[in-house]
């Protein structure tokens, strides 16, 4: 707010007091209001000698309202107000007495002729002040008004205000542990897979200690496994050889048997040879079915040897596995930079102990830069993905960089869900972002800072050519 006040005075005769008001506001609904007021007060006595003033008051009021359609609306007021009213009394000023001076007083010759000219003069010049007075200040308010009035947008165009923002990466700890060390401070530049800290890993080194040791187990296992598999195999081979003798035993005894019952048969042996061949005969016959069974046996060890070979070789991959596994945790505790980047800030500090998922450092990847910003509907569903954006930083009014919309809000802000009136349907923003060029993003990401605030202007009909204040303007 600019206020300025101002006063001439002829004589006592006349007084004119000046005030100028200049007042900015925006409200929630993104509407700009400059106003202007400029009063003018003007007292002037008819005759010195009565006791009534005459009070001339002029009110000029310059409004300007920039729209949250990119409209500019503005109204100029200009009142004057006319009063006659009795003179306020003043109060007699007591002097002090004045000494009888010595000398004789001398009173100045007054012609009759000049008297009556020099009152027409004074008034005169009255006027002419007072007028001069109320066009400077009605010049002034429309110059500032001039001045501070915001520019509009040209047919085809759209513009709302927002930050630059950028992409942010949380750099966490996968699994729970003590923080050792940060390696980059706050606002530092980072590269892709860079370590930016690192977490304790003794548990894990003697976990990976123990895996070896299962593995170097699991081999000793496989080995023995392998050796009862070669051994039950010999069994087996000694099985079946005994079934090869008892199988000709049992020839033997059943060639000897079918004699003694032939010899028996004619009186030539004694019956009691035959029984004994028969006897024998049946030994070798269940020597026989022994020797096959050990045989069984055998192809049963040698399975199940088998079994114990497999199992070994498992534990022996699981304890392999249990090393990858480890080794996998032991390098994720070197927390690593997935992209390129700007430290913004630490979470954590080092000594601090991490739970899974705990944050240590806040980067911002400058390769994906972008202004959030909103429009009204009427302009929103004019714009595609893909439309040409130009965006201008307060902090650098001179540079325009070029954008285009990577996203549009589906759902409108300001406004209830449910929205009945046409009253109520022009209030509604929608988000939209505005995502800068990844190839100047390239050239200057040292040179990206976040949050400055800005204008983004959006072209709704591409056949439209850019304003030349809005034509692109990079630093090389």
């Amino acid at each position: 707010m600019t206020e300025t006040d101002g006063a001439v005075d002829s004589k006592a005769d006349a007084k004119t007091e000046t005030k100028t008001e200049t007042r900015t506001e925006t409200n929630p609904e993104t509407k700009t209001v400059t106003k202007t007021e400029t009063r003018v007060e003007i007292k002037t006595e008819k005759d010195p000698g009565s006791k009534t003033e005459k009070k001339i008051e002029t009110k000029t009021e310059v409004k300007t309202e920039i729209k949250p359609d990119a409209t500019v609306e503005s109204r100029i007021e200009t009142k004057t107000e006319t009063l006659v009213g009795p003179k306020p009394e003043a109060k007699p000023e007591s002097r002090p007495e004045a000494k009888p001076d010595a000398r004789p007083a001398v009173k100045p010759e007054t012609k009759p002729a000049d008297a009556a000219k020099a009152k027409p003069v004074v008034k005169a010049n009255k006027t002419k002040w007072i007028i001069g007075g109320a066009v400077l200040v009605v010049v002034l308010g429309l110059l500032t008004w001039w001045f501070l009035k915001p520019k509009g947008l040209e047919v085809g165009f759209a513009s709302g205000n927002g930050r630059i923002e950028a992409v942010e990466i949380d750099v966490a700890a996968k699994a729970p542990g003590r923080l050792v060390d940060i390696l980059v401070k706050e606002g530092d530049f980072v590269k892709r897979e860079q370590v930016v800290a690192q977490m304790d890993t003794k548990v894990l080194d003697a976990q990976h200690d123990e895996a070896v040791a299962d593995v170097a187990r699991a081999d000793s296992s496989i080995a023995i496994a392998e050796s009862q598999v070669a051994q039950r195999q010999s069994e087996r081979e000694a099985a079946l050889a005994v079934v090869a003798q008892r199988k000709a035993e049992l020839n033997v005894a059943g060639k000897r048997l079918a004699r003694s019952q032939t010899l028996s048969s004619e009186g030539a042996a004694a019956v009691q040879e035959y029984d004994d061949d028969l006897a024998g005969q049946q030994r070798s016959a269940a020597a026989v079915a022994a020797a096959q069974a050990q045989v069984a046996a055998a192809d049963a060890a040698i399975v199940t040897a088998r079994a114990q070979v497999v199992g070994s070789r498992s534990s022996a991959d699981a304890a392999r596995a249990t090393i990858v596994r480890i080794q996998a945790d032991v390098e994720d505790c070197a927390l690593k930079s997935p992209r390129d980047g700007r430290v913004q800030y630490r979470v954590a500090q080092p000594a601090e102990v991490i739970a899974a998922g705990g944050k240590v450092l806040n980067l911002v990847d400058l390769t994906d830069v972008y202004m959030t910003f909103f429009l009204p509907d009427a302009a929103v569903g004019k714009v595609a993905l893909g439309s040409e954006v130009r965006l201008v930083l307060d902090a650098a009014p001179q540079w325009v960089i070029p954008a285009s919309v990577s996203f549009v809000a589906d759902v409108a802000q300001f406004t209830p869900k449910a929205v009945e009136t046409a009253s109520e349907r022009q209030k509604l923003m929608f988000r939209v972002r505005g995502r800068l060029d990844p190839e100047l993003l390239k050239k200057f990401s040292r040179e990206v800072k976040t949050g400055l605030p800005g204008v983004a202007y959006v072209r709704l009909d591409a056949t439209k050519d850019w304003p030349a204040r809005l034509a692109l303007h990079v630093p090389n």
